[in-house]
């Protein structure tokens, strides 16, 4: 098992934000919940660090977990509150969520 696989698996499960890069960019990302697609592995996160114009504004990307390198725990989040446990499509398989 890859240590970025487990560094977000820990943060799901410890609701703990990440800094990391993700594509050459860095970031920081709220994991909600972690899923498979036609066999790669996905997070669903917030975006910390992109502007949105309200709160309500907010909401999940999917990021790919080959993408991610150096990902680092940050402190707590609080999970959006419209936020439901579920694949984002019928084909995905949810592996763990907060």
């Amino acid at each position: 098992m890859s240590d970025n696989r487990l560094k977000v698996m820990e943060a799901i499960a410890r609701r703990r934000r990440i800094t990391a890069q993700y594509n050459g960019t860095r970031m920081t990302l709220a994991p909600h919940q972690l899923f498979e697609r036609h066999g790669a592995l996905f997070i669903s996160a917030l975006n910390l660090d992109k502007n949105w114009r309200s709160d309500e504004e907010r909401r999940l990307g999917h990021f790919k977990l080959d993408g991610l390198s150096e990902p680092e725990l940050a402190e707590e989040f609080e999970p959006l509150p419209s936020f439901e446990a579920a694949p984002p499509r019928d084909d995905d398989v949810l592996l763990m969520a907060v």
